[in-house]
C-alpha cells in the first residue's frame, strides 16, 4: 500500500463528524454544572455516549477508506484496537452493579472482586483526583475553554459563559469564542 494523502470527501466528513463530538463533548462538561441537577444524569450519559458514537462512526469511515485502497486486513484490525472493544449495550452487569459502590464506599480498590473493577476504580480515582486539580492544569484549562468556547460562538451565546463557568475557564473561553469567525452557512 502506497502512501496518499487522505481522500478530500474523507477529510471534510472527519472534520464534521469530530466538531460533532467536539460539541457532545462540551455539553457532557456543560451538564455536570450545579444549575444541572435535575438533568445531569440523563444528559451526560445521553451526550457522553453520541460522543462515543460519533468517534466511532469516524474510524468507521477511516478504516473502510483503508480497506478499499488495499490496507492488510491485519494491520486495519491492529490500528482498530479491536481487542480493546467494550460494548456498552449491555449496561454495567450485576456483580459491577453490586460491587461498585462498594469499591467506592470503602474507597479501596483492594476489596472489589473483579480485576477489571480494581483497575477501574483505581482509574476513576485517579481521575477524580485529576479533575480536582483542573486550573493547575494548563492543558486541561485550555482544552475545557476550547471546548466552551467554540460551543459558546457556534450558538452565538458568549455572554452566557460568565453564567455558569468558574472565572478562569470563563475567561479564556471568551477570548477563544472571540477570536472564532461567525459560522457561515456551507455553500450549496
Amino acid at each position: 500500500m502506497e502512501d496518499t494523502q487522505m481522500p478530500e470527501s474523507l477529510r471534510r466528513a472527519v472534520h464534521q463528524l469530530v466538531c460533532e463530538a467536539v460539541q457532545n463533548c462540551q455539553e457532557v462538561l456543560r451538564y455536570t454544572d450545579p444549575d444541572q441537577a435535575d438533568t445531569w444524569q440523563r444528559m451526560t450519559l445521553y451526550r457522553a455516549t453520541d460522543a462515543a458514537d460519533t468517534m466511532n462512526m469516524v474510524a468507521t469511515l477511516i478504516a473502510a477508506c483503508c480497506q478499499r485502497t488495499g490496507m492488510a486486513p491485519e494491520s486495519l484490525e491492529s490500528y482498530l484496537q479491536a481487542g480493546q472493544q467494550h460494548s456498552r449495550a449491555a449496561g454495567p452487569g450485576t456483580t459491577t452493579a453490586r460491587t461498585w459502590p462498594v469499591c467506592w464506599a470503602r474507597g479501596s480498590p483492594t476489596r472489589c472482586c473483579a480485576p477489571q473493577l480494581r483497575m477501574l476504580h483505581s482509574r476513576g480515582l485517579q481521575q477524580a483526583q485529576q479533575a480536582q486539580a483542573l486550573e493547575d492544569d494548563p492543558q486541561k484549562l485550555f482544552t475545557e475553554a476550547c471546548l466552551h468556547g467554540l460551543r459558546a460562538r457556534l450558538c452565538d451565546d458568549v455572554d452566557a459563559l460568565d453564567s455558569y463557568l468558574p472565572p478562569r475557564v470563563a475567561e479564556l473561553a471568551r477570548k477563544i469564542a472571540e477570536v472564532l469567525e461567525v459560522p457561515q452557512p456551507a455553500p450549496t
